[in-house]
């Protein structure tokens, strides 16, 4: 058995949680290869998070699962950004013959709030993880006093001892590898990530706390090379991408399946903040923009493009989340959650 604080996993298996690309299905597949499911909550309105958690916890059997939020704060909106990146898009929309959004643009994620909370307390998941910090101090406490064991991810050493100072229980060292968004929090700085292996010696000999390690780890031999550097267990993304667990697109699966997928890079053009995956045709005119709004507001820029695109068939203008080791997923018969996490265990 792995201790992850209070919380003992038959296998060092944790699925990183996915937003818009998975829900309890995926979760509750990986519990029982013998990881920690988790479910990302930050697109999910309060009635739908409610619905998949109570998933999740019926669906459990006494075993541990995990629910992630996200800690941004929300974004305050400036209309002459906003009103520029709609002119910075307007030749796209016109390529398209699409009709730019109106203004002011819609957030489509949400922070943590004392509804989620509530959440959580009802429902008492044993983890909670968290993506870019903690959430205020009031609600932390909430969430503690419930038993459950707190993780966040840093992507720097200045980051994880900040989380352990406020109280997180496992520290989570994201390297620069990692798909999706990056986790940091205390500076913009991207040169300031590391990749994995480089990252979490450091994180480890600058916390007490257990360090799990996140980032181009898709395979049993990069499980193995996280644990011997002293992760108590490993967060593995995108290789679930692919399961059928997963509510992945089949636009999203082709890429994954494609010599595209070898190639990914940061981006802030989907979001605003940034983000990894792999390089399609709005990511190649330009990875990173200063003139996109503040995240999570960039996502409703593109809605009418990423309809007008996959209605085609085509990724133009989808985000591709992936991490540097999309390429190492196999292209035949997909493996279910659970026979892929143990694939995945070295022990």
């Amino acid at each position: 058995m792995i201790q992850l604080g209070r919380v003992a996993l038959p296998t060092p298996i944790i699925q990183a949680p996915m937003a818009g690309v998975q829900d309890a299905r995926l979760a509750l597949a990986v519990m029982d290869g013998g990881g920690l499911g988790s479910l990302p909550a930050a697109m999910l309105a309060p009635e739908a998070l409610a619905v998949q958690m109570h998933a999740l916890a019926d669906g459990a059997r006494g075993r541990p699962w995990a629910v992630n939020f996200f800690c941004h704060t929300p974004p305050v909106h400036e209309p002459a950004r906003e009103a520029a990146w709609l002119a910075h898009l307007a030749p796209h929309y016109a390529a398209w013959g699409v009709a730019a959004p109106a203004l002011p643009l819609s957030a489509a994620r949400q922070p943590f709030s004392a509804e989620s909370a509530a959440l959580v307390e009802a429902l008492r998941p044993p983890v909670v993880s968290f993506h870019f910090g903690l959430p205020p101090a009031d609600l932390l406490a909430r969430v503690k006093a419930t038993g459950a064991v707190v993780m966040s991810s840093a992507t720097t050493v200045d980051e994880a001892r900040w989380l352990q100072a406020q109280g997180a229980d496992v520290v989570i060292a994201q390297g620069l590898e990692a798909g999706g968004h990056r986790g940091h929090f205390l500076s913009e700085d991207l040169s300031l990530q590391g990749d994995t292996l480089a990252l979490l010696p450091q994180v480890r000999a600058a916390v007490s706390v257990p360090v799990v390690a996140a980032g181009g780890i898709a395979d049993a031999a990069g499980v193995a090379a996280v644990l011997s550097l002293g992760a108590v267990a490993a967060q593995v993304g995108t290789a679930y991408l692919l399961c059928p667990e997963a509510t992945t697109s089949a636009l999203h699966r082709e890429a994954l399946q494609s010599p595209a997928a070898q190639q990914t890079a940061l981006t802030n053009r989907f979001t605003g903040r940034p983000a990894r995956g792999i390089v399609n045709a709005f990511m190649a005119e330009e990875p990173m923009s200063p003139l996109a709004p503040a995240f999570p507001l960039a996502t409703a820029a593109l809605a009418p493009l990423r309809a007008a695109a996959e209605a085609q068939g085509r990724c133009d203008f989808t985000p591709l989340w992936a991490g540097q080791n999309a390429a190492l997923l196999r292209t035949g018969q997909p493996l279910s959650a659970a026979a892929l996490t143990q694939r995945l265990n070295p022990l």
